[in-house]
């Protein structure tokens, strides 16, 4: 099994990891990193610059003078508002308008509703939290209540990407283009996720606190501020905050999940309908993947329960055994292997799926999971003392070649020295499964990584999208030959832009290897 004891020491302080040649990281100095002109921009968000939300919208009506309603507008806004427990709420409330048989029933409801809610909250504590509090918990973004970016995503097929922000703003920046465009909408509140549609040029999805919006951008136009009259807004009643979507690799179907609701949602965004799929049991579903093949989907809850969907007949497999909720996952780029850790443990797991006769992917049954890297702490000697690394997992994420695994750790912020890190492994699949240490990606002094994510198609390798605790977002570029593709030469590496002087081997240390039966 490959753990982190087997990686290289962290970097010393004041180092930066400019990138991998030749089996290794290379370390740099800030300015060294700002004259590395390699793959797209980086960009950066200072906190002072952002303008954040003063006054939330249900302050906002205290400015506006009280006028009288009737009874019949001010349930149509409770309704609209609060949903149906707003509404029973408002017939209570106006005992003098309505029948006295009425106001008290609907009472006698309402206070039916809130035991029930009670009593389910004891059993799923996370429906007692705020909107915005169960996004930071379930968020794939480290710290993402007090983080400057709180999602990004690479178009799939141009170099182009989306960067949301702290004052709920979304950034659409291309390297070949002067403009930038700025999304807003008055519905764009506690983004969670966005995501753009395959095998398609302007369409955005946005996961936020009051459902999904769906916004369409067109790449040659020059205006910086696109018309929310742009943005489709998709909406189930219970079904918010969204705190995950992930599209189809055809791009017709859109998932989306909420914690507060154990549906999970199928939408066709064109005629703007959705399919829910109920399960009993989970409390909600927190996290989706879509496997690249489109054959199978993940879906992770708040309590010891996930399953994995498949696309063809949508039948589920649940995996309940596990000592907490699963975290985070992400599919093997031929969508046969799953790797996921859960919430409590310092694991990667994984499962491996086969095709049965009908076509249908299965896993190979409920034995399957296996553990295939340790995160443990590990304590590391450095001539500026001791660093621990290692602990709970926060994401994964693995790049389109298969051939490097990014993990996110949580470290600990109460304590020194335990800092937030990125550790990357080394990762085949074919013929068999095996992992490797790469080494520790590290930023500026004083910044730690809150989001990661590999570009869809870089040509030379991998490279590595950190956004950063201090609002920088930057690349670090993996030159490697894959070996799924046929390469001319005898280089090992792509060319890069300096040359490095220290080759390493590190195919002989230890690793996890899939024993093939």
């Amino acid at each position: 099994m490959c753990s982190l004891a087997l990686f290289a020491p962290p970097m010393p302080p004041g180092q930066i990891t400019l990138c991998e040649s030749n089996n290794e990281l290379i370390a740099g100095t800030t300015a060294e990193h700002l004259n590395q002109e390699v793959g797209p921009l980086s960009v950066s968000f200072p906190r002072e610059s952002l303008k954040l939300h003063s006054r939330t919208e249900g302050s906002a009506r205290a400015v506006f003078l009280d006028h009288s309603e009737t009874l019949w507008m001010r349930t149509a806004a409770a309704w609209r508002d609060g949903g149906f427990t707003g509404l029973l709420n408002e017939i209570t409330t106006s005992h003098a308008e309505v029948p006295a048989w009425l106001s008290v029933s609907c009472g006698f409801i309402l206070a039916l509703i809130h035991k029930v809610s009670s009593f389910h909250g004891s059993l799923f504590p996370h429906l007692t939290l705020s909107s915005e509090d169960m996004i930071s918990e379930f968020s794939q973004v480290l710290d993402w209540s007090d983080c400057v970016v709180r999602a990004f995503a690479w178009h799939p097929h141009t170099e182009r990407f989306a960067v949301a922000l702290l004052d709920d703003s979304i950034k659409i920046y291309n390297p070949k283009s002067t403009t930038t465009p700025t999304l807003k909408h008055r519905l764009q509140r506690s983004i969670a996720a966005v995501q753009w549609k395959p095998l398609c040029a302007s369409v955005l999805a946005i996961a936020c606190q009051n459902g999904l919006l769906v916004w369409h951008v067109d790449p040659c136009s020059l205006s910086t501020r696109p018309s929310s009259g742009c943005a489709q807004v998709l909406s189930h009643p219970g079904h918010s905050p969204v705190s995950s979507i992930a599209w189809s690799p055809s791009g017709s179907l859109l998932l989306s999940a909420s914690p507060m609701d154990t549906t999970m949602m199928v939408w066709d965004v064109a005629t703007e309908s959705c399919v829910p799929l109920r399960r009993v049991g989970g409390g909600g579903v927190t996290f989706l993947s879509w496997s690249p093949d489109g054959s199978l989907v993940l879906a992770a809850t708040p309590s010891s329960l996930f399953r994995v969907w498949e696309t063809r007949m949508w039948t589920c497999e649940r995996w309940p055994s596990l000592k907490g909720r699963c975290q985070t996952g992400c599919w093997s780029p031929d969508g046969s292997r799953l790797l996921f850790t859960v919430q409590g443990e310092t694991v990667i797991y994984a499962l491996t799926f086969t095709d049965t006769p009908g076509g249908v992917p299965t896993c190979k049954g409920p034995q399957a999971a296996a553990v295939v890297a340790d995160l443990s702490e590990t304590t590391f000697s450095t001539p500026e003392g001791d660093v621990v690394v290692g602990g709970e997992t926060q994401s994964l994420s693995w790049d389109p070649t298969g051939e490097r695994l990014a993990v996110l750790l949580k470290g600990d912020p109460q304590a020194a020295g335990r800092p937030a890190v990125i550790a990357v492994f080394k990762t085949r699949t074919r013929p068999i499964f095996e992992l490797l240490p790469c080494g520790f990606v590290q930023g500026e002094p004083g910044a730690e990584p809150r989001l990661i994510q590999f570009h869809p198609h870089f040509q030379q390798g991998a490279l590595l999208t950190v956004c950063w605790s201090n609002g920088r977002i930057t690349h670090v570029p993996f030159y490697f030959l894959s070996a799924g593709v046929p390469h001319l030469g005898l280089s090992g590496s792509p060319s890069m832009p300096r040359p490095q002087d220290r080759p390493t081997d590190l195919t002989n240390q230890s690793l996890f290897t899939e024993l093939l039966s």
